[in-house]
């Protein structure tokens, strides 16, 4: 069985075990293409030619890019899973990886903004503001709607761009979200969101169906991650911001905001929707990183203060 073949069926593998988000698979075939090409390249048409030395050539190989430490480790594990499933179907026999050194995750802290800088978006974001500038009140009311409830309930722009009418219980303030894995989780809607997303859909074109998207583009088909993203931009440059704001800092300012004002660590890991209560956990780096510098701006013994 060709190489081509075998990875194939282990894409459709990972697709069965509904855990994986299908852009991590997309990521994944990408990548593997990249593999097979190396492998090819090197005569290792078959499993049992996929040894130790093609697999420190072939990291050594994608070393040498210009990627991120990051993108490095999801190329990487895309080959590990791959083995992985030649191993569980007896098409290999040991793992080339065993006595492998593999690079560690990169630990970067999230961008975030202020609650000021967070206010000032809203402000020069206001549907009113934007209709005098632009005189576009329907589509100023659906932006400023997106951007209070990704901000309210800590949405990726996936998450946001998925959620229909029926989602929303704007009665109780809550959410049903599916995050990645196919995963749903119930996630609280603010007053200032559950508002503006009250005086959006009074414009939003009819029928307000349960099974219908909630936030549409110019053609009246659902919004994209990827429009999100533009939108995002476009509320940023009418706020003058100098450095980019995108759904993701605004993810992470959520977290932040809310860890910041007393909010405990496991109930921010459930309104994010992270599997692990490590993920959440930089947060409070973040967090602490703050305090640590209003210590030194207001403590009179501090090195901060002159």
């Amino acid at each position: 069985m060709g190489m081509t073949l075998l990875v194939e069926r282990f894409l459709l593998h990972l697709k069965a075990q509904r855990n994986f988000a299908r852009n991590t698979i997309k990521a994944y075939q990408f990548d593997l293409g990249e593999f097979l090409a190396y492998a090819a390249a090197n005569k290792a048409g078959a499993p049992a030619a996929l040894d130790r030395l093609l697999m420190r050539g072939y990291i050594a190989s994608i070393s040498g890019h210009k990627v991120s430490r990051n993108t490095l480790l999801r190329k990487i594990s895309a080959v590990r899973s791959f083995l992985h499933y030649l191993l569980e179907t007896g098409l290999l026999e040991t793992d080339p990886f065993d006595l492998i050194t593999i690079p560690k995750k990169e630990k970067r802290l999230p961008r975030f903004m202020t609650e000021g800088e967070i206010g000032r978006l809203q402000e020069h974001n206001r549907p009113e503001e934007v209709n005098l500038r632009e005189k576009n009140y329907y589509f100023a009311l659906r932006d400023y709607a997106l951007f209070e409830l990704v901000y309210s309930s800590g949405l990726r722009r996936s998450e946001a761009a998925g959620l229909n009418i029926g989602d929303l219980d704007l009665f109780s303030g809550f959410a049903r979200v599916t995050g990645k894995g196919s995963r749903e989780r119930l996630v609280p809607v603010g007053d200032k969101a559950v508002m503006a997303i009250r005086e959006y859909l009074e414009t939003r074109p009819k029928p307000l169906a349960h099974g219908l998207p909630l936030f549409l583009n110019h053609k009246n088909a659902r919004l994209t991650g990827a429009g999100i993203a533009l939108i995002f931009k476009k509320m940023a440059k009418r706020a003058r911001f100098a450095r980019p704001m995108n759904p993701h800092s605004v993810r992470h300012s959520f977290a932040t905001h809310m860890l910041d004002n007393g909010c405990d660590l496991k109930s921010v890991q459930e309104i994010l929707g992270h599997k692990n209560l490590q993920t959440t956990e930089i947060y409070t780096h973040v967090s602490l990183e703050r305090l640590k510098e209003v210590y030194d701006k207001a403590h009179p013994r501090s090195r901060g203060r002159s």
